[in-house]
């Protein structure tokens, strides 16, 4: 089968060869079928969640039981079988944790370790076991919009981990409502399945060939994605906007169609302004929806200051000036 990653010499679709190659496991796994017990610690209790490439299980970590631990529950997640059967299968999902395990956010899923099943050479990754609702079904049972106080709870600590992520030179490839979840101590922005470093971030780490692999949402993708263009900074604005955009409206910007088609359908010049949304935040959020990069003329840390903004009231200033 095909190569599913690409290094960052080499052209999109070869095999790994040199120092990743030599690194990185890149075995064919010798099953397609994962083990009921993964390298005698971590038994599979059921399936989770399924996304375009990988899939997360519930597991119990049967070290961690042995030793009393009270809740040794942990999420794993493994390619699901379509694509475990890439001859750099265990390279791609190592390329997700390489990134991700080096992020430090409380709003940034943790991760915990990488390892190869030695029985039938899997490749998976055990990460802190998440528990409540994700954005998707917020939306659709609040229809109308969140309020704006409520709204905020949300959008700021989202737009922090976006931030932090970006910072670390780590980008999401992939935002959508369905990859942020609700938890009891905060929000979690999850599955950097996509995600790709920052040039000069990790150089020696393979990188999914996108030419060959497009498993993004479409709504949620920016036009140069859609066109095939390079995963930016401003394509996670993008998505991140548009999310934002549909929390605080209960609908999504532009129909729920990809960013390619409404462009041609010139929805960018009807796209109001949010009734729940202070004026102030409009222009910010209003420019990270453009469908084209070069108009997207902001970034998620002016985004993040215009929701942490708290203008001054008429009452305010006058109380000022009396004081």
């Amino acid at each position: 089968m095909d190569s599913a990653l690409e290094t960052p010499d080499s052209p999109a679709g070869t095999q790994l060869a040199g120092k990743s190659a030599k690194t990185i496991s890149t075995t064919a796994p010798q099953s397609s079928e994962l083990p009921e017990v993964l390298n005698n610690r971590y038994r599979i209790e059921r399936l989770l969640g399924v996304g375009g490439m990988g899939a997360v299980y519930r597991a119990r970590d049967l070290l961690r039981e042995q030793y009393g631990d009270p809740d040794p529950y942990v999420a794993l997640k493994t390619l699901n079988e379509e694509f475990a059967e890439y001859p750099d299968a265990n390279a791609l999902l190592y390329s997700e944790f390489a990134l991700t395990s080096r992020l430090r956010h409380s709003n940034v899923i943790r991760f915990y370790a990488f390892n190869v099943d030695r029985t039938s050479q899997r490749a998976f990754m055990t990460m802190e076991l998440l528990k409540g609702p994700t954005l998707d079904h917020l939306i659709s049972e609040r229809q109308e919009g969140l309020p704006w106080l409520e709204f905020r709870q949300i959008a700021i600590p989202l737009l922090e981990a976006l931030h932090a992520s970006h910072s670390l030179g780590v980008l999401h490839g992939d935002i959508k409502p369905s990859n942020v979840m609700l938890t009891a101590d905060g929000l979690r922005l999850f599955d950097y399945g996509l995600g790709e470093p920052l040039q000069g971030l990790l150089p020696g780490l393979p990188r999914l060939s996108r030419k060959r692999i497009a498993a993004w949402t479409p709504r949620y993708a920016a036009l140069e994605l859609l066109d095939g263009g390079e995963l930016t900074e401003a394509a996670d604005l993008y998505a991140v906007a548009v999310i934002l955009y549909e929390l605080i409206s209960g609908h999504h910007p532009y129909s729920r169609l990809t960013a390619k088609q409404a462009k041609c359908m010139e929805q960018g010049e009807t796209l109001d302004k949010p009734e729940n949304l202070p004026k102030h935040c409009w222009p910010t959020l209003k420019a990270a929806l453009a469908f084209d990069e070069q108009d997207r003329q902001t970034t998620v840390a002016e985004l993040l200051a215009s929701f942490n903004h708290q203008p001054i009231s008429l009452l305010q200033r006058l109380l000022g000036r009396t004081a």
